[in-house]
């Protein structure tokens, strides 16, 4: 698959079975699982978000080769501290063999570009601080801020 286009685009109702193994995968790299109703309601929200649903998650599919090999979950929402919403980006995965092929930044690339189009400059995510290869890639492509995050017990 060197040197084919990555084709970043919206989830489709018909993607349901490879966004669940990538999301599985993902969800396994962070050692979570979740229950079936989880896959459920977040696969049918991605959906909606995609349909232009307000307040929605959105997702979007990377191709190469016309096959799935990475996902991005977003949702946009208010902020205190500006009149305009902002992104989180939460979900961000490539399967580890199509790694190091412009895959991540180009999902990355793709939240940006559905940011600017809705009219919100803010896109914001967290990682884990052991996760280095990602992190090598934030690095390129966004700032990293001083916040820690904190959880209810």
């Amino acid at each position: 698959m060197t040197g084919q286009a990555t084709e970043i685009r919206p989830l489709a109702a018909d993607d349901e079975a490879p966004w669940r193994g990538l999301w599985t995968a993902y969800l396994d790299f962070y050692d979570t699982r979740v229950d079936e109703q989880v896959y459920r309601t977040t696969f049918a929200r991605l959906l909606a978000g995609n349909g232009g649903a307000a307040g929605e998650f959105q997702g979007r599919l990377a191709l190469l080769g016309g096959q799935p090999v990475g996902l991005t979950h977003f949702l946009f929402h208010r902020h205190g501290w500006q009149v305009a919403d902002v992104c989180y980006l939460q979900d961000l995965y490539v399967a580890p063999d199509q790694r190091g092929k412009g895959i991540g930044r180009a999902l990355i690339q793709a939240v940006y570009e559905a940011a600017d189009a809705a009219g919100v400059t803010n896109v914001w995510w967290l990682t884990q601080d052991f996760n280095a290869d990602a992190r090598a890639l934030y690095d390129k492509v966004a700032k990293l801020t001083p916040f820690i995050k904190y959880t209810r017990l």
